[in-house]
């Protein structure tokens, strides 16, 4: 966001037509630069809109082209990018698409554009090094200290929680089963992030989502399990690790002695 009232006024004016055309704009043959400057604007907005829709393709499938369209330009109209690079464009979608009247009668949108929201970052996150189960070895054969433990998961990570099946309506639009096969009022979870050069979207029971959504907020490996056996007493915890070791989903394990960053 600049303070400049100069950019700032050439900004308003660029996302909002109804604006006045910025003071000071001059073009070299002497035109009409209204003209050249609504040019510069659509050209600014059909760029902005075609990077949303690169960045949310099932989202634009299930409303089709011309809703998604609409939608983009209002979004676009409210939020200007804060980086040069597109790709990082469309974090405040997800939550425009939940406040967006037209959008309200398709409850699972908001969190559908969340889960390719965090495809993009998983991306590009910063690389990692995953632990490997040999280097879980040593810590694994020191029962005593495993509650106390704190993992934190891997930068390209990113759980979502959903009261609607957001993971399967993806999964359908991959090929990945029927989408009239869907039950869209069932709740489901996923955890997300890179595998070596691959995006994963992993759907989670609900009692591995409430495990790491606690080992995500820092809680020791032991109250997280916990935390999780309350939701299902069959809970295994071995399960659960097996799953981040098998897919990359930890960066670090520290032990109770070892919490400073």
């Amino acid at each position: 966001m600049t303070h400049d009232p100069v950019q700032a006024g050439f900004a308003d004016a660029l996302l909002a037509p109804e604006h006045p055309l910025p003071p000071g704009l001059v073009t070299w043959n002497g035109s009409d630069p209204s003209v050249r400057f609504d040019v510069y604007r659509n050209n600014v907005v059909v760029s902005l809109t075609a990077a949303l829709a690169d960045g949310f393709p099932v989202t634009r499938a299930l409303v089709g082209e011309p809703f998604f369209a609409a939608m983009a330009r209002c979004f676009v109209a409210e939020h200007l990018p804060n980086s040069p690079i597109l790709t990082d464009y469309g974090d405040a979608l997800p939550d425009f698409i939940a406040a967006f009247p037209p959008a309200h009668g398709l409850p699972y949108l908001p969190d559908l554009a969340r889960l390719e929201r965090a495809r993009v970052r998983a991306y590009h996150a910063a690389d990692a090094r995953a632990l490997t189960a040999e280097d879980l070895v040593p810590h694994l054969a020191d029962p005593p200290r495993l509650p106390a433990t704190r993992l934190v998961l891997h930068p390209s990570s990113t759980l979502l929680v959903s009261e609607h099946a957001i993971v399967s309506l993806w999964a359908a639009h991959q090929g990945q089963g029927r989408i009239e096969d869907v039950d869209l009022r069932r709740a489901e979870s996923a955890l997300v992030l890179r595998d070596g050069d691959e995006v994963q979207v992993l759907p989670l029971a609900p009692a591995i989502a409430r495990f790491l959504a606690a080992l995500a907020a820092g809680t020791p490996l032991g109250e997280a399990a916990e935390i999780a056996a309350a939701t299902a007493p069959d809970f295994d915890l071995v399960q659960a690790l097996a799953l981040l070791i098998h897919h990359g989903g930890i960066a670090a394990w520290k032990p109770s002695g070892e919490l400073a960053a």
